[in-house]
């Protein structure tokens, strides 16, 4: 479904030292500088495909997306998206795709949401049954029967988020691109919108390529991750085994009725366990995977324990950590 080559984007951005002369030198000779957001990028994605893309703030991953909607035209590279080149924009690529993005607004101000999906209609000139059947389906999906009719002034963030969704899958659009569709929004609206984009994609078999910071999203929505760095793609697989490769062990989670003395901790330390936390109600260890039974025997030897979980270490302190470490750690 896309199928990516080479992809390199570049800016040629001015520059000029700070300064009233060098202020004045620029308006007469300007000197650039070239950045390059996206470098070399190489990736496929099958119909139907959950995919989270990962990276730090400036990694490229929006650029990326940009390019594949068709919104930015590559430096260099080649792209398909449903067997046509984005960059040129035609009619049958515009209906298969749809970008939605958590920061920017495609609904009216003023008006209700119901008006601003029957331009879509008017736009994509989808027809008057499969219109009724798609906005019925997401409404019933989406909960949103009491705030169709109301301007999009008065609806809260979640609800215009659930509206930007359904405007932009009016059309059935088989390869659906998400820039952070959950900022801003409170758990149980995250957890409602992750509902919703994993039934779409089920019913509809279109392919999702997310973008996004809340690792709960990733987690609950994307067997499989990239993780872009620099502009280049360090990562590309499953979400375990990038944990077994960068972190190997488990984060241990040991509820307490009583503090644990420091005489354990220290055996624990010793049994092979790193004490990423603790207080009177809590101990948090990193565990390799081979010391796991000895450090849980010992905890619930020496500490009173009420509950106890073993769980891979948290995606996000995964990510802190490739980044850290570079793309050596990911391979």
């Amino acid at each position: 479904m896309i199928s990516v080559r080479g992809l390199v984007k570049e800016y040629r951005v001015p520059v000029r030292p700070p300064g009233l002369a060098a202020a004045l030198r620029a308006l007469f000779r300007r000197e650039y500088k070239t950045v390059r957001a996206v470098d070399g990028v190489d990736l496929d994605l099958a119909a139907g495909e959950r995919v989270g893309f990962l990276g730090p703030n400036g990694a490229g991953k929006t650029t990326t997306l940009k390019c594949l909607a068709g919104l930015l035209t590559p430096t260099r590279g080649e792209v398909r998206v449903d067997g046509h080149d984005p960059t040129r924009r035609e009619v049958p690529f515009l209906r298969a795709i749809t970008l939605v993005a958590g920061q920017k607004q495609q609904l009216l101000w003023d008006l209700a949401p119901v008006e601003t999906f029957a331009l879509n209609r008017a736009i994509y000139e989808v027809s008057a049954a499969q219109y009724r059947e798609t906005l019925d389906e997401l409404v019933a999906l989406l909960d949103l029967a009491d705030v169709l009719d109301k301007p999009v002034r008065q609806l809260s963030l979640g609800e215009r988020m659930k509206c930007e969704l359904a405007a932009a899958l009016l059309h059935r659009p088989r390869v659906l691109f998400l820039d952070e569709p959950t900022v801003g929004l409170d758990v149980v609206m995250q957890a409602a919108v992750r509902r919703f984009i994993k039934t779409y994609n089920e019913r509809h078999g279109a392919t999702v390529i997310l973008t996004s910071h809340a690792m709960d999203d990733v987690t609950a929505l994307c067997p499989r991750i990239l993780v872009i760095d620099h502009g280049r793609i360090v990562y590309d697989g499953s979400r375990e085994a990038l944990v077994a490769r960068v972190r190997p062990g488990r984060r241990v989670t040991v509820r307490l009725s009583a503090p644990a003395p420091a005489d354990t901790l220290a055996a624990l330390e010793a049994a092979g366990a790193k004490v990423v936390a603790h207080g009177d109600a809590e101990l948090t260890l990193d565990v390799p995977q081979s010391d796991i039974a000895s450090v849980v025997s010992l905890a619930l030897a020496r500490c009173a324990v009420s509950d106890l979980a073993v769980i891979e270490p948290p995606l996000d302190e995964v990510l802190a950590e490739l980044f850290t470490r570079g793309a050596e750690a990911a391979q």
